[in-house]
Protein backbone atom coordinates (compact mmCIF):
# COMPACT_ATOMS: atom_id res chain seq x y z
CA UNK A 1 0.00 0.00 0.00
CA UNK A 2 2.93 2.29 0.91
CA UNK A 3 4.17 1.80 -2.49
CA UNK A 4 0.93 2.83 -4.51
CA UNK A 5 0.69 6.04 -2.31
CA UNK A 6 4.47 6.61 -3.68
CA UNK A 7 3.37 6.63 -7.38
CA UNK A 8 0.31 8.82 -6.35
CA UNK A 9 2.49 11.30 -5.27
CA UNK A 10 5.42 11.01 -7.17
CA UNK A 11 2.98 11.03 -10.61
CA UNK A 12 1.56 14.20 -9.38
CA UNK A 13 5.06 16.14 -8.79
CA UNK A 14 5.62 14.75 -12.27
CA UNK A 15 2.65 16.45 -13.85
CA UNK A 16 3.30 19.77 -11.90
CA UNK A 17 6.35 19.86 -13.15
CA UNK A 18 5.72 19.36 -16.59
CA UNK A 19 5.91 22.28 -18.70
CA UNK A 20 2.84 22.84 -21.57
CA UNK A 21 5.29 21.82 -24.03
CA UNK A 22 5.42 18.13 -22.34
CA UNK A 23 1.87 17.33 -23.51
CA UNK A 24 0.65 14.88 -26.29
CA UNK A 25 -1.85 17.39 -27.91
CA UNK A 26 -5.18 15.42 -26.51
CA UNK A 27 -5.88 17.59 -23.67
CA UNK A 28 -9.57 19.32 -23.45
CA UNK A 29 -9.49 23.11 -24.74
CA UNK A 30 -11.26 26.08 -23.04
CA UNK A 31 -14.34 26.41 -25.73
CA UNK A 32 -14.80 28.92 -27.39
CA UNK A 33 -17.10 32.16 -25.42
CA UNK A 34 -20.30 32.39 -26.96
CA UNK A 35 -20.80 35.24 -29.20
CA UNK A 36 -24.12 36.89 -28.78
CA UNK A 37 -25.57 38.50 -31.77
CA UNK A 38 -28.94 41.05 -31.89
CA UNK A 39 -30.25 39.62 -35.39
CA UNK A 40 -31.64 41.91 -37.08
CA UNK A 41 -33.08 44.09 -34.11
CA UNK A 42 -31.61 46.70 -32.41
CA UNK A 43 -31.94 46.63 -28.69
CA UNK A 44 -30.11 49.76 -27.98
CA UNK A 45 -33.25 51.05 -26.45
CA UNK A 46 -35.78 49.11 -25.09
CA UNK A 47 -39.46 50.45 -23.89
CA UNK A 48 -41.81 48.07 -22.27
CA UNK A 49 -45.59 49.16 -22.44
CA UNK A 50 -48.31 46.90 -20.31
CA UNK A 51 -50.50 46.48 -16.88
CA UNK A 52 -48.97 45.68 -13.66
CA UNK A 53 -47.34 42.27 -14.89
CA UNK A 54 -45.33 44.32 -17.00
CA UNK A 55 -44.40 46.82 -14.10
CA UNK A 56 -43.31 44.17 -11.58
CA UNK A 57 -46.62 44.40 -9.67
CA UNK A 58 -46.12 41.35 -7.48
CA UNK A 59 -48.19 39.81 -3.92
CA UNK A 60 -50.93 42.88 -4.80
CA UNK A 61 -48.31 45.46 -5.03
CA UNK A 62 -46.08 47.00 -6.40
CA UNK A 63 -42.68 47.13 -5.05
CA UNK A 64 -38.66 47.63 -5.53
CA UNK A 65 -38.02 44.16 -5.72
CA UNK A 66 -40.78 43.04 -7.73
CA UNK A 67 -40.07 45.80 -10.32
CA UNK A 68 -36.47 44.51 -10.27
CA UNK A 69 -37.78 40.98 -10.89
CA UNK A 70 -39.92 42.24 -13.29
CA UNK A 71 -39.83 40.18 -16.94
CA UNK A 72 -38.84 43.97 -19.02
CA UNK A 73 -35.54 43.92 -16.46
CA UNK A 74 -34.60 40.36 -17.12
CA UNK A 75 -34.96 41.31 -20.88
CA UNK A 76 -33.42 44.33 -20.66
CA UNK A 77 -30.50 42.19 -18.89
CA UNK A 78 -29.93 39.91 -22.03
CA UNK A 79 -30.43 43.33 -24.43
CA UNK A 80 -27.09 44.22 -22.46
CA UNK A 81 -25.28 41.81 -23.93
CA UNK A 82 -25.70 43.12 -27.56
CA UNK A 83 -25.70 47.06 -27.21
CA UNK A 84 -28.94 47.60 -25.44
CA UNK A 85 -28.69 50.63 -23.29
CA UNK A 86 -29.54 51.60 -19.56
CA UNK A 87 -33.30 50.40 -18.85
CA UNK A 88 -34.98 53.23 -16.31
CA UNK A 89 -37.81 52.02 -14.39
CA UNK A 90 -40.14 54.67 -11.94
CA UNK A 91 -39.07 53.16 -8.86
CA UNK A 92 -41.48 52.67 -5.89
CA UNK A 93 -40.01 54.54 -2.55
CA UNK A 94 -39.70 50.97 -0.49
CA UNK A 95 -40.63 47.55 -0.60
CA UNK A 96 -43.46 47.71 1.22
CA UNK A 97 -46.09 48.62 -1.67
CA UNK A 98 -47.92 51.11 -0.12
CA UNK A 99 -48.76 54.74 -1.44
CA UNK A 100 -50.57 57.78 0.03
CA UNK A 101 -52.17 61.02 -1.59
CA UNK A 102 -51.45 63.98 0.05
CA UNK A 103 -50.33 61.69 3.30
CA UNK A 104 -53.07 59.24 3.39
CA UNK A 105 -52.62 55.72 2.50
CA UNK A 106 -53.99 54.96 -0.83
CA UNK A 107 -52.55 51.91 -1.85
CA UNK A 108 -51.91 48.99 0.51
CA UNK A 109 -48.59 47.02 1.29
CA UNK A 110 -47.65 43.81 -0.36
CA UNK A 111 -48.65 40.44 0.97
CA UNK A 112 -46.24 37.70 3.16
CA UNK A 113 -47.70 34.40 4.41
CA UNK A 114 -48.38 34.69 8.09
CA UNK A 115 -47.23 31.32 10.38
CA UNK A 116 -48.47 32.96 13.79
CA UNK A 117 -52.24 30.98 13.25
CA UNK A 118 -50.61 27.80 12.60
CA UNK A 119 -51.81 27.75 8.90
CA UNK A 120 -49.98 30.17 6.54
CA UNK A 121 -52.43 32.66 5.68
CA UNK A 122 -51.31 35.96 3.42
CA UNK A 123 -51.62 38.69 4.92
CA UNK A 124 -50.36 42.20 4.50
CA UNK A 125 -46.77 43.05 6.01
CA UNK A 126 -47.12 46.03 8.40
CA UNK A 127 -45.84 49.23 8.22
CA UNK A 128 -46.07 52.91 6.46
CA UNK A 129 -45.10 52.91 2.82
CA UNK A 130 -43.06 56.00 2.29
CA UNK A 131 -44.51 56.15 -1.29
CA UNK A 132 -45.70 59.61 -1.87
CA UNK A 133 -48.22 59.55 -5.34
CA UNK A 134 -47.91 63.54 -5.83
CA UNK A 135 -44.05 63.52 -5.36
CA UNK A 136 -43.65 63.40 -9.29
CA UNK A 137 -40.94 61.62 -10.80
CA UNK A 138 -38.49 63.35 -13.23
CA UNK A 139 -36.82 62.01 -16.37
CA UNK A 140 -37.73 59.31 -19.43
CA UNK A 141 -38.47 55.73 -18.02
CA UNK A 142 -38.56 52.42 -19.96
CA UNK A 143 -40.44 50.52 -18.28
CA UNK A 144 -43.75 52.33 -18.85
CA UNK A 145 -46.46 49.37 -16.96
CA UNK A 146 -49.02 50.53 -15.86
CA UNK A 147 -50.71 48.75 -13.02
CA UNK A 148 -54.52 48.58 -13.30
CA UNK A 149 -54.01 49.73 -17.03
CA UNK A 150 -56.78 48.70 -19.14
CA UNK A 151 -55.84 48.83 -23.79
CA UNK A 152 -57.88 52.11 -23.72
CA UNK A 153 -55.96 53.66 -21.25
CA UNK A 154 -53.02 53.83 -22.56
CA UNK A 155 -54.12 56.10 -25.28
CA UNK A 156 -56.29 57.92 -22.46
CA UNK A 157 -55.41 61.16 -21.50
CA UNK A 158 -54.97 62.84 -17.97
CA UNK A 159 -54.63 59.08 -17.18
CA UNK A 160 -51.87 60.62 -14.98
CA UNK A 161 -52.91 63.67 -13.72
CA UNK A 162 -52.41 63.31 -10.09
CA UNK A 163 -55.39 65.94 -9.40
CA UNK A 164 -57.53 63.08 -10.91
CA UNK A 165 -56.46 60.26 -8.36
CA UNK A 166 -58.41 61.22 -5.43
CA UNK A 167 -61.33 61.35 -8.12
CA UNK A 168 -60.59 57.99 -9.63
CA UNK A 169 -60.36 59.85 -12.70
CA UNK A 170 -56.46 58.99 -13.05
CA UNK A 171 -54.34 56.03 -11.87
CA UNK A 172 -52.03 56.65 -9.05
CA UNK A 173 -49.10 54.19 -10.04
CA UNK A 174 -48.80 56.56 -13.83
CA UNK A 175 -49.50 60.15 -12.27
CA UNK A 176 -45.82 59.33 -10.09
CA UNK A 177 -43.98 59.31 -13.67
CA UNK A 178 -46.00 60.85 -16.32
CA UNK A 179 -44.37 63.59 -18.19
CA UNK A 180 -47.27 66.03 -17.49
CA UNK A 181 -51.05 66.10 -16.60
CA UNK A 182 -52.14 65.46 -19.86
CA UNK A 183 -49.87 63.28 -21.21
CA UNK A 184 -50.91 59.56 -22.03
CA UNK A 185 -48.82 56.65 -21.58
CA UNK A 186 -48.52 55.75 -25.12
CA UNK A 187 -47.35 59.62 -26.02
CA UNK A 188 -44.66 59.03 -23.05
CA UNK A 189 -43.42 55.75 -24.60
CA UNK A 190 -43.12 57.08 -28.36
CA UNK A 191 -40.94 60.42 -27.27
CA UNK A 192 -38.64 58.25 -26.13
CA UNK A 193 -38.05 57.04 -30.11
CA UNK A 194 -37.34 53.50 -29.03
CA UNK A 195 -35.96 50.89 -31.24
CA UNK A 196 -37.33 47.98 -29.58
CA UNK A 197 -40.56 47.19 -27.84
CA UNK A 198 -42.88 45.05 -26.28
CA UNK A 199 -46.43 45.27 -25.81
CA UNK A 200 -48.32 43.27 -22.99
CA UNK A 201 -51.86 44.79 -22.62
CA UNK A 202 -55.40 43.74 -22.53
CA UNK A 203 -55.52 41.49 -19.54
CA UNK A 204 -57.51 44.27 -17.40
CA UNK A 205 -59.82 44.08 -20.16
CA UNK A 206 -61.32 40.85 -18.75
CA UNK A 207 -59.73 40.43 -15.69
CA UNK A 208 -61.65 43.40 -13.77
CA UNK A 209 -65.21 41.27 -14.62
CA UNK A 210 -63.78 38.02 -13.41
CA UNK A 211 -62.14 39.41 -10.17
CA UNK A 212 -65.38 40.71 -9.67
CA UNK A 213 -67.30 37.55 -10.27
CA UNK A 214 -68.71 38.57 -12.92
CA UNK A 215 -70.11 41.54 -11.40
CA UNK A 216 -69.58 44.13 -14.21
CA UNK A 217 -71.24 44.09 -17.34
CA UNK A 218 -70.08 42.72 -20.84
CA UNK A 219 -70.01 46.13 -22.97
CA UNK A 220 -69.37 44.06 -26.26
CA UNK A 221 -71.44 45.88 -28.80
CA UNK A 222 -70.18 48.96 -27.00
CA UNK A 223 -67.49 50.99 -28.52
CA UNK A 224 -67.67 53.64 -25.87
CA UNK A 225 -64.97 53.62 -22.91
CA UNK A 226 -66.12 56.63 -21.37
CA UNK A 227 -69.26 54.60 -20.24
CA UNK A 228 -67.30 51.56 -18.52
CA UNK A 229 -67.11 50.48 -15.25
CA UNK A 230 -64.08 49.20 -13.69
CA UNK A 231 -65.50 45.51 -13.82
CA UNK A 232 -66.64 45.74 -17.15
CA UNK A 233 -65.35 43.81 -20.27
CA UNK A 234 -63.73 45.91 -23.11
CA UNK A 235 -65.65 45.80 -26.46
CA UNK A 236 -63.47 43.39 -28.94
CA UNK A 237 -63.64 46.41 -31.82
CA UNK A 238 -62.57 48.97 -29.20
CA UNK A 239 -59.80 46.82 -28.54
CA UNK A 240 -58.69 46.24 -31.88
CA UNK A 241 -59.05 49.80 -33.21
CA UNK A 242 -56.83 50.63 -29.89
CA UNK A 243 -54.13 48.19 -29.85
CA UNK A 244 -53.41 48.76 -33.91
CA UNK A 245 -53.52 52.51 -33.27
CA UNK A 246 -50.66 51.40 -30.35
CA UNK A 247 -48.60 49.62 -32.85
CA UNK A 248 -48.82 52.20 -35.51
CA UNK A 249 -47.18 54.81 -33.09
CA UNK A 250 -44.70 52.59 -31.83
CA UNK A 251 -43.55 51.57 -35.13
CA UNK A 252 -43.66 54.53 -36.73
CA UNK A 253 -39.81 55.21 -37.40
CA UNK A 254 -39.16 51.77 -37.70
CA UNK A 255 -38.98 49.94 -34.05
CA UNK A 256 -39.40 46.43 -34.14
CA UNK A 257 -40.70 44.80 -31.00
CA UNK A 258 -42.74 41.61 -29.92
CA UNK A 259 -45.99 41.66 -28.41
CA UNK A 260 -48.12 38.98 -26.32
CA UNK A 261 -51.47 37.82 -25.76
CA UNK A 262 -53.83 37.01 -23.14
CA UNK A 263 -54.14 33.94 -21.06
CA UNK A 264 -57.19 32.60 -20.34
CA UNK A 265 -57.61 34.61 -16.64
CA UNK A 266 -60.08 32.39 -15.46
CA UNK A 267 -57.46 29.64 -15.35
CA UNK A 268 -55.16 31.38 -12.44
CA UNK A 269 -54.75 30.59 -9.32
CA UNK A 270 -57.18 33.35 -8.18
CA UNK A 271 -60.01 31.45 -9.51
CA UNK A 272 -58.67 27.61 -9.11
CA UNK A 273 -57.20 27.59 -5.47
CA UNK A 274 -60.51 27.75 -3.30
CA UNK A 275 -63.20 24.86 -4.29
CA UNK A 276 -66.51 25.29 -4.66
CA UNK A 277 -66.94 22.30 -1.95
CA UNK A 278 -64.81 23.45 1.32
CA UNK A 279 -67.71 23.04 3.75
CA UNK A 280 -66.23 20.29 5.96
CA UNK A 281 -68.83 18.03 8.00
CA UNK A 282 -65.77 17.72 10.72
CA UNK A 283 -65.85 21.45 11.55
CA UNK A 284 -67.12 21.96 14.60
CA UNK A 285 -68.56 25.52 13.17
CA UNK A 286 -70.50 24.10 10.57
CA UNK A 287 -70.95 19.99 11.10
CA UNK A 288 -73.48 20.51 14.04
CA UNK A 289 -75.69 22.68 12.01
CA UNK A 290 -76.25 20.26 9.02
CA UNK A 291 -79.76 19.18 10.44
CA UNK A 292 -81.59 22.13 11.17
CA UNK A 293 -80.17 23.79 7.58
CA UNK A 294 -81.03 20.28 6.15
CA UNK A 295 -84.17 20.95 7.81
CA UNK A 296 -84.28 24.77 6.43
CA UNK A 297 -83.99 24.02 3.07
CA UNK A 298 -85.71 20.85 3.01
CA UNK A 299 -88.84 23.06 2.67
CA UNK A 300 -87.23 25.13 0.00
CA UNK A 301 -86.65 21.96 -1.70
CA UNK A 302 -89.95 20.66 -1.77
CA UNK A 303 -91.23 23.51 -3.75
CA UNK A 304 -87.88 23.46 -6.08
CA UNK A 305 -89.04 19.81 -7.17
CA UNK A 306 -92.93 20.85 -7.54
CA UNK A 307 -92.27 23.56 -10.17
CA UNK A 308 -88.94 21.54 -11.77
CA UNK A 309 -86.42 23.26 -10.44
CA UNK A 310 -83.96 20.91 -9.11
CA UNK A 311 -80.95 22.27 -9.98
CA UNK A 312 -81.35 24.39 -6.88
CA UNK A 313 -81.72 22.11 -4.62
CA UNK A 314 -79.64 22.76 -1.48
CA UNK A 315 -78.43 19.36 0.40
CA UNK A 316 -75.50 19.35 2.90
CA UNK A 317 -73.42 15.91 3.38
CA UNK A 318 -73.08 14.79 6.97
CA UNK A 319 -70.06 12.24 5.70
CA UNK A 320 -68.28 14.50 2.65
CA UNK A 321 -67.34 18.11 1.87
CA UNK A 322 -69.99 19.69 0.68
CA UNK A 323 -70.59 22.54 -1.89
CA UNK A 324 -71.29 26.87 -0.88
CA UNK A 325 -74.64 28.16 -1.77
CA UNK A 326 -74.46 31.01 -4.42
CA UNK A 327 -76.35 33.61 -5.95
CA UNK A 328 -76.68 32.88 -9.68
CA UNK A 329 -78.33 35.83 -11.73
CA UNK A 330 -78.47 33.89 -14.64
CA UNK A 331 -81.58 31.70 -13.10
CA UNK A 332 -85.10 32.95 -13.16
CA UNK A 333 -85.59 34.99 -9.81
CA UNK A 334 -88.42 32.52 -7.92
CA UNK A 335 -88.64 35.18 -4.87
CA UNK A 336 -92.05 35.58 -5.02
CA UNK A 337 -92.97 31.99 -5.89
CA UNK A 338 -91.07 30.74 -2.70
CA UNK A 339 -92.90 33.38 -0.84
CA UNK A 340 -96.09 32.28 -1.96
CA UNK A 341 -96.10 28.42 -1.97
CA UNK A 342 -94.75 28.85 1.49
CA UNK A 343 -98.22 30.75 2.78
CA UNK A 344 -99.96 28.55 0.92
CA UNK A 345 -100.35 25.76 3.14
CA UNK A 346 -100.05 28.39 5.85
CA UNK A 347 -100.44 26.31 8.96
CA UNK A 348 -97.70 23.97 7.98
CA UNK A 349 -95.33 26.86 7.31
CA UNK A 350 -96.32 28.54 10.99
CA UNK A 351 -95.58 24.85 12.44
CA UNK A 352 -92.09 24.71 10.27
CA UNK A 353 -91.11 28.40 11.91
CA UNK A 354 -92.29 27.84 15.67
CA UNK A 355 -89.45 25.19 15.49
CA UNK A 356 -87.25 28.79 15.37
CA UNK A 357 -89.14 30.37 18.32
CA UNK A 358 -91.60 32.67 16.01
CA UNK A 359 -94.95 33.21 16.09
CA UNK A 360 -97.45 32.40 13.99
CA UNK A 361 -97.72 36.20 12.62
CA UNK A 362 -94.39 36.41 11.67
CA UNK A 363 -95.17 33.84 8.70
CA UNK A 364 -95.54 36.51 6.03
CA UNK A 365 -92.05 38.39 7.03
CA UNK A 366 -90.40 34.80 7.11
CA UNK A 367 -91.36 33.92 3.77
CA UNK A 368 -90.34 36.95 2.13
CA UNK A 369 -87.15 36.70 3.87
CA UNK A 370 -87.02 33.17 2.67
CA UNK A 371 -88.25 34.11 -0.83
CA UNK A 372 -85.64 37.30 -1.30
CA UNK A 373 -82.44 35.52 0.05
CA UNK A 374 -82.64 32.20 -1.98
CA UNK A 375 -85.16 33.64 -5.18
CA UNK A 376 -81.58 32.83 -7.44
CA UNK A 377 -79.64 30.63 -4.92
CA UNK A 378 -78.06 27.19 -5.79
CA UNK A 379 -75.20 24.98 -4.44
CA UNK A 380 -72.09 25.66 -6.38
CA UNK A 381 -70.57 22.48 -8.77
CA UNK A 382 -67.16 21.85 -10.21
CA UNK A 383 -68.08 23.98 -13.14
CA UNK A 384 -68.19 27.20 -11.17
CA UNK A 385 -65.14 28.94 -9.93
CA UNK A 386 -65.31 30.50 -6.34
CA UNK A 387 -62.39 33.69 -6.00
CA UNK A 388 -59.45 33.35 -4.00
CA UNK A 389 -60.59 36.67 -1.52
CA UNK A 390 -64.03 34.60 -0.83
CA UNK A 391 -61.41 32.09 1.47
CA UNK A 392 -61.48 34.91 4.25
CA UNK A 393 -65.18 35.20 3.56
CA UNK A 394 -66.89 31.77 3.56
CA UNK A 395 -67.97 30.88 6.44
CA UNK A 396 -68.34 34.18 8.39
CA UNK A 397 -71.60 35.89 9.91
CA UNK A 398 -72.06 39.35 7.39
CA UNK A 399 -73.02 41.82 9.99
CA UNK A 400 -75.00 43.56 8.13
CA UNK A 401 -77.13 40.79 7.42
CA UNK A 402 -77.79 39.51 10.89
CA UNK A 403 -78.28 43.42 11.68
CA UNK A 404 -80.95 43.60 8.76
CA UNK A 405 -82.57 40.68 10.00
CA UNK A 406 -82.74 41.76 13.78
CA UNK A 407 -84.09 45.12 12.84
CA UNK A 408 -86.88 42.81 11.26
CA UNK A 409 -87.98 41.35 14.39
CA UNK A 410 -85.42 38.29 14.38
CA UNK A 411 -83.82 37.63 17.69
CA UNK A 412 -79.70 38.35 17.14
CA UNK A 413 -79.48 34.36 17.81
CA UNK A 414 -81.75 33.29 14.80
CA UNK A 415 -80.28 36.37 12.47
CA UNK A 416 -76.98 34.94 13.07
CA UNK A 417 -77.58 30.92 11.96
CA UNK A 418 -79.26 32.96 8.67
CA UNK A 419 -76.06 34.92 8.26
CA UNK A 420 -73.15 32.76 7.51
CA UNK A 421 -71.87 33.40 3.88
CA UNK A 422 -72.22 30.41 1.60
CA UNK A 423 -74.32 28.31 3.84
CA UNK A 424 -77.31 30.06 5.03
CA UNK A 425 -76.85 33.04 3.15
CA UNK A 426 -75.83 32.68 -0.28
CA UNK A 427 -72.12 34.30 -1.70
CA UNK A 428 -72.56 37.18 -3.54
CA UNK A 429 -72.40 37.40 -6.96
CA UNK A 430 -69.00 38.92 -6.63
CA UNK A 431 -67.19 36.07 -5.15
CA UNK A 432 -68.15 33.33 -7.72
CA UNK A 433 -67.51 32.87 -11.65
CA UNK A 434 -70.28 31.13 -13.01
CA UNK A 435 -70.10 29.07 -16.43
CA UNK A 436 -71.99 31.74 -18.04
CA UNK A 437 -69.55 34.38 -16.72
CA UNK A 438 -66.77 32.12 -18.07
CA UNK A 439 -67.69 32.04 -21.50
CA UNK A 440 -68.27 35.80 -21.60
CA UNK A 441 -64.57 35.95 -20.44
CA UNK A 442 -63.27 33.33 -23.01
CA UNK A 443 -64.95 34.70 -25.63
CA UNK A 444 -63.73 38.08 -25.57
CA UNK A 445 -59.98 36.46 -24.64
CA UNK A 446 -60.23 35.05 -27.83
CA UNK A 447 -61.61 37.92 -30.04
CA UNK A 448 -58.63 40.02 -28.45
CA UNK A 449 -55.97 37.17 -29.38
CA UNK A 450 -57.23 37.29 -33.20
CA UNK A 451 -56.65 40.94 -33.00
CA UNK A 452 -53.34 40.66 -31.77
CA UNK A 453 -51.91 37.88 -33.83
CA UNK A 454 -53.32 39.69 -36.89
CA UNK A 455 -51.63 42.53 -35.98
CA UNK A 456 -48.30 41.12 -35.50
CA UNK A 457 -48.70 40.13 -38.49
CA UNK A 458 -49.03 42.86 -40.08
CA UNK A 459 -46.57 45.00 -38.49
CA UNK A 460 -43.86 41.77 -39.03
CA UNK A 461 -43.56 41.62 -35.15
CA UNK A 462 -42.53 38.60 -32.92
CA UNK A 463 -45.58 37.45 -31.06
CA UNK A 464 -45.61 35.53 -27.89
CA UNK A 465 -48.36 32.64 -27.17
CA UNK A 466 -48.64 33.29 -23.35
CA UNK A 467 -52.10 31.55 -23.80
CA UNK A 468 -50.99 28.18 -24.70
CA UNK A 469 -48.33 28.87 -21.99
CA UNK A 470 -50.61 29.04 -19.13
CA UNK A 471 -51.98 25.89 -20.12
CA UNK A 472 -48.48 24.18 -19.71
CA UNK A 473 -47.75 25.53 -16.47
CA UNK A 474 -51.68 24.67 -15.26
CA UNK A 475 -51.52 21.24 -16.79
CA UNK A 476 -48.06 20.01 -16.93
CA UNK A 477 -45.75 22.40 -14.60
CA UNK A 478 -42.46 23.99 -16.45
CA UNK A 479 -39.41 21.39 -15.29
CA UNK A 480 -36.30 23.40 -14.36
CA UNK A 481 -32.73 22.03 -14.58
CA UNK A 482 -32.85 20.90 -10.32
CA UNK A 483 -35.81 18.87 -11.22
CA UNK A 484 -38.00 21.12 -9.91
CA UNK A 485 -41.10 21.93 -11.19
CA UNK A 486 -43.15 25.27 -11.48
CA UNK A 487 -47.03 24.62 -11.49
CA UNK A 488 -50.05 27.60 -10.56
CA UNK A 489 -50.51 25.25 -7.44
CA UNK A 490 -51.02 28.46 -4.93
CA UNK A 491 -48.21 29.71 -2.44
CA UNK A 492 -45.86 26.23 -3.40
CA UNK A 493 -46.21 26.06 -6.77
CA UNK A 494 -43.65 28.97 -7.73
CA UNK A 495 -45.33 30.23 -10.69
CA UNK A 496 -47.52 32.92 -9.27
CA UNK A 497 -47.62 35.45 -6.10
CA UNK A 498 -49.72 35.45 -3.11
CA UNK A 499 -52.79 37.37 -4.80
CA UNK A 500 -52.93 34.46 -7.35
CA UNK A 501 -53.19 36.61 -10.32
CA UNK A 502 -49.42 38.21 -10.88
CA UNK A 503 -46.25 35.92 -10.88
CA UNK A 504 -43.78 34.93 -8.47
CA UNK A 505 -39.88 36.19 -9.58
CA UNK A 506 -39.52 32.49 -10.76
CA UNK A 507 -42.79 32.58 -12.68
CA UNK A 508 -41.44 36.15 -14.30
CA UNK A 509 -38.07 34.46 -15.41
CA UNK A 510 -40.10 31.44 -16.96
CA UNK A 511 -42.12 34.89 -18.64
CA UNK A 512 -39.21 36.47 -19.95
CA UNK A 513 -37.46 33.40 -21.66
CA UNK A 514 -40.54 32.76 -23.40
CA UNK A 515 -40.57 36.21 -24.99
CA UNK A 516 -36.77 35.60 -25.26
CA UNK A 517 -37.25 32.56 -27.54
CA UNK A 518 -40.09 34.34 -29.34
CA UNK A 519 -37.26 37.22 -30.40
CA UNK A 520 -34.40 34.79 -30.98
CA UNK A 521 -36.99 32.88 -33.12
CA UNK A 522 -38.72 36.36 -34.89
CA UNK A 523 -34.92 38.61 -35.10
CA UNK A 524 -32.14 35.89 -35.38
CA UNK A 525 -30.58 36.80 -32.32
CA UNK A 526 -29.32 34.17 -30.05
CA UNK A 527 -30.34 35.81 -26.82
CA UNK A 528 -29.65 33.27 -23.84
CA UNK A 529 -32.73 33.54 -21.36
CA UNK A 530 -32.60 33.98 -17.67
CA UNK A 531 -32.24 30.81 -15.38
CA UNK A 532 -35.40 30.86 -13.06
CA UNK A 533 -33.32 28.81 -10.26
CA UNK A 534 -31.94 32.57 -9.83
CA UNK A 535 -34.60 33.97 -8.46
CA UNK A 536 -37.48 33.39 -5.83
CA UNK A 537 -41.10 31.12 -5.97
CA UNK A 538 -41.64 33.54 -3.33
CA UNK A 539 -41.19 36.40 -1.44
CA UNK A 540 -41.09 34.77 2.45
CA UNK A 541 -41.11 38.22 4.26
Amino acid sequence: MKKIWMLFAMGGLFLISCSDDDFSGNEIPDPDPIVFTAGTADFSNYVALGNSITAGYSDNALFIEGQTNSYPNMLAGNFELVGGGAFNIPFMADNLGGATLGGQPILGNRLILDFSTGSPTPTAVSGTGTTEISNVLGGAFNNMGVPGAKSYHLVAEGYGNVAGVALGQANPYYARFASSPNATIIEDAAAQNPTFFSLWIGNNDVLGFAASGGSGVDQTGNPDATTYGGSDITDPTLFAGVYSGLLQTLTANGADGVVVNLPDVSALPYFTTVPYNPLDPSNPDFGPQIPLLNTIFGALNQIYTAIGATERIVVFSETEASPVVIIDEDLANLSATIAGALLADLPTFEAFIAQFGLPPQAAPLVANLLGATYGQARQATAEDLIVLTSSTVIGTVNTDVLQNLVNQGLSAQLAGQFSVEGVSLPLEDKWVLTPEEQQAVETATTAYNQTIAALATQYDLALVDVNTYQNVISTQGAPLSDGSIVTDTFATGGGFSLDGVHPAPRGSALLANAIIEAINAKYGSNLPGVNPLDYKGLYIN
